[in-house]
């Protein structure tokens, strides 16, 4: 097993497969009709997306939109034989993996005995007749998903204000 496990290597890309796997994305990138920012633009979200989709567990945040408008300036100046190389550097210096926050970490775990507690206190009222017939399989885990999503928008709106 520790034989196998050697081979494997310490599970970072090599520069060879790195190589590769930007050259792939290159070529998917290349096969658009890039002419303004834009289709740049779509077309950097559309790996990002396709590298996100295709990879489970890890997902990778997208650049923001400053970094894609100054790749796509030194991308436009350059040469069509220069092009593959600024593209291949700013994968390499703009593709970080997605890392979750405090906030969402603790709302994760918060939310399902929180939710329980909920649930059995709505039970015993007869206003709320209808969360007896929820079963808890379907209340705790759209409880969390609904807690979880109103945390990812809120940190959306108070970015600046929230330290996490």
């Amino acid at each position: 097993m520790g034989l196998l496990m050697s081979f494997m290597g310490k599970g970072l890309p090599s520069t060879q497969m790195l190589s590769f796997l930007t050259g792939k994305l290159y070529k998917q990138f290349i096969e658009k009709d890039i002419t303004n920012f834009d289709e740049f633009h779509i077309a950097i979200l559309d790996i990002f997306n396709t590298v996100n989709s295709a990879l489970p567990g890890k997902h990778y945040d997208a650049p923001q939109n400053s970094e894609v408008e100054e790749c796509f300036a030194q991308w436009e100046k350059a040469k069509a034989s220069e092009r593959k190389k600024i593209f291949m550097e700013f994968m390499k210096q703009n593709v970080n993996l997605n890392k979750l926050d405090n906030s969402t970490m603790i709302t994760g775990l918060v939310t399902p005995p929180a939710a329980m507690v909920a649930k059995r206190a709505g039970e015993t009222l007869p206003q709320l007749k209808v969360v007896k017939a929820i079963p808890d399989v379907v209340f705790v885990p759209s409880a969390t998903i609904l807690a979880l999503i109103s945390v990812k928008i809120s940190r959306r709106f108070f970015r600046g204000s929230i330290e996490s």
